[in-house]
């Protein structure tokens, strides 16, 4: 990995919790990539070469029925990885993964990551404990897909892509969203309507201005909260993780 990138490697949480020596192990084989909008990443039944590590990116996990249709089960940002279920010995994928907003990130050859992950350390842990963070976010989006408004379903998306961005302007088409969320578009023209006449967000073709996120909150259903206090603890556990080795150096120092 270029040493120009090395310093960025705590964009991302994951690898920002890593101690020295695991990061600069891992900054040997991690290669800084742009990821341009609506590239493909991981395709259905392929065995991807990469795992992905976005930084200002974000991906999107869907999947695609015969009929065309398709439906988002988790989204990714830079808390996460892409292709953590390779590690679970799955040699083959069962979704598609594209990147849904354009940005930089890290990818890193899955060899060298299931050999790196097999080392067992900080990198293990953090990967298991982030399993449980998606797992989270894929079965809640399901629950939400299946019993909440497009409406609701709209504001909870709206909020996780502002909460990776932080920003409320979103370049977004209403074509993609209704595809991340599995409905026809004219739904989604509704629901951004309702959303517009209430002054939460402005819509113009192609872009989303978030004018109101705490009216969006108290619209949004029980989701986004779920989804929102998981990532929360993911958040101060990987603080933890990275805290830990300076306790333990005063500790050491103390006596």
């Amino acid at each position: 990995m270029p040493g120009s990138y090395a310093h960025r490697l705590d964009r991302n949480e994951l690898l920002a919790a890593l101690p020295a020596t695991e990061s600069e192990r891992l900054a040997l084989h991690l290669e800084s990539v742009e990821m341009p909008l609506g590239d493909m990443l991981h395709e259905h039944g392929g065995q991807p070469q990469y795992v992905y590590f976005p930084v200002s990116s974000i991906l999107s996990m869907h999947y695609i029925l015969e009929n065309g249709a398709s439906s988002e089960i988790a989204s990714i940002g830079n808390e996460g990885m892409l292709g953590v279920s390779l590690l679970m010995g799955s040699g083959t994928l069962s979704n598609w993964a594209t990147v849904q907003t354009a940005g930089h990130g890290y990818r890193m050859r899955t060899t060298l990551m299931l050999r790196e992950f097999h080392r067992g350390g900080t990198l293990q842990h953090v990967l298991l404990r982030y399993i449980q963070t998606l797992m989270t976010q894929i079965s809640q989006t399901a629950v939400c897909n299946r019993h909440h408004t497009i409406e609701q379903q709209l504001c909870r998306w709206l909020l996780l892509m502002l909460d990776r961005l932080g920003d409320g302007d979103l370049t977004m088409t209403q074509e993609l969203i209704a595809s991340m969320l599995g409905v026809r578009r004219e739904g989604i023209t509704e629901a951004a309507g309702r959303l517009q006449h209430a002054n939460m967000i402005r819509y113009r073709r192609g872009h989303i201005q978030v004018l109101d996120r705490k009216g969006l909150e108290r619209h949004v259903c029980e989701c986004y909260h779920v989804m929102r206090k998981e990532f929360d603890r993911l958040s101060r556990d990987i603080q933890r993780l990275r805290e830990a080795p300076a306790r333990s150096r005063f500790t050491r120092h103390s006596s």
